[in-house]
């Protein structure tokens, strides 16, 4: 039972993480970095197929660095600035409380990159 709830939370987590590439403010590295454990835990075959996709990538990068340089970081945050300006200023209809809270969303989600993701060495 434990095995099969790791794979379907593992499973969500990918699909999160892989929401996250396109949404602002919505991390990607935190939930493949959960995926990766949740797929160690309970299905390597999993986990493997994870490491070979295209999502491999960021969990490959953060592990090999031991998290993101300050040039990572500046680049996600100004992104994630950008698409929730562009956001809020032309999609999102005047008066919706969405207005509201996607500013909010996409200002934790570029604290959380700025604070909690370890900071890392270039690669030189």
């Amino acid at each position: 039972m434990k095995r099969i709830l790791y794979i379907a939370a593992g499973l969500l987590c990918v699909g999160l993480g892989t929401l996250g590439v396109v949404v602002p403010g919505l991390p990607t590295t935190p939930f493949l970095l959960l995926a990766s454990w949740l797929f160690y835990r309970s299905s390597p075959r999993l986990q493997q197929w994870l490491l070979a996709s295209w999502l491999g990538k960021y969990i490959r990068s953060y592990h090999r660095r031991g998290g993101m340089t300050a040039t990572q970081k500046a680049g996600a945050v100004g992104v994630m600035v950008v698409m929730v300006a562009l956001s809020t200023l032309f999609f999102i209809p005047a008066g919706s409380v969405a207005r509201i809270i996607v500013p909010i969303a996409g200002a934790v989600g570029a604290l959380t990159v700025i604070f909690a993701v370890p900071n890392a060495k270039n690669d030189d």
